[in-house]
């Protein structure tokens, strides 16, 4: 068997992990069965393209780069804020060299480049991949509020602050007045 496609195969094995890896910062606001970083970074991905579509940015680009972010938490899990007081926060690029190193090369920089890119977020693409991350949390603690969990507004008003684009924070705003079922009132 070739090594190229056993290092391909192995690496989409280690991604499935993200379909059963739960957001774990919910479950200290009483989520029972918390989302998986897979089902968020679905969303994070596409609300990304969207950002970059309204703020001028390559669509296409801005997702992909939300789809990487947070593939590295198929090593560490998905550590809460809470954690940050006792761990040194891990060097997602050094995750991603040790989990890509087995890869093809092209594969390897392709995954390696995307996720630099996202943590310096010096392109207009990454700033959107990062919006679409903080808008996810809070469309989720919103959905969470709505289905009665009470402690949601930390997650929400974390996610407004650190949102860096004006097209980012509109929806923000729209987001914390609908309700998550507003789409179906056509």
């Amino acid at each position: 068997m070739p090594e190229d496609a056993e290092g391909l195969a192995g690496f989409g094995y280690e991604l499935g992990l993200l379909k059963r890896v739960r957001r774990s910062g919910w479950w200290h606001a009483g989520v029972q069965n918390p989302e998986s970083v897979a089902e968020h970074t679905m969303r994070a991905a596409q609300l990304a393209a969207l950002i970059a579509a309204e703020e001028g940015a390559d669509p296409a680009r801005a997702a992909f780069l939300a789809l990487w972010h947070d593939s590295q938490e198929t090593r560490t899990g998905d550590l809460p804020h809470t954690a940050t007081a006792y761990l040194t926060k891990p060097d997602p690029r050094q995750i991603t060299a040790d989990q890509t190193k087995k890869l093809p090369e092209r594969s390897r920089e392709l995954i390696r480049e995307a996720v630099d890119e996202y943590e310096t977020r010096e392109t207009l693409e990454a700033r959107c991949a990062k919006d679409a991350d903080k808008l996810d949390m809070l469309l989720q603690a919103v959905e969470y509020r709505d289905a009665g969990v009470t402690r949601t507004g930390g997650w929400i008003d974390s996610a407004r602050k650190d949102l860096y684009l004006e097209t980012s924070r509109r929806i923000a705003e729209a987001a914390i007045t609908l309700s998550p079922l507003s789409w179906r009132d056509r």
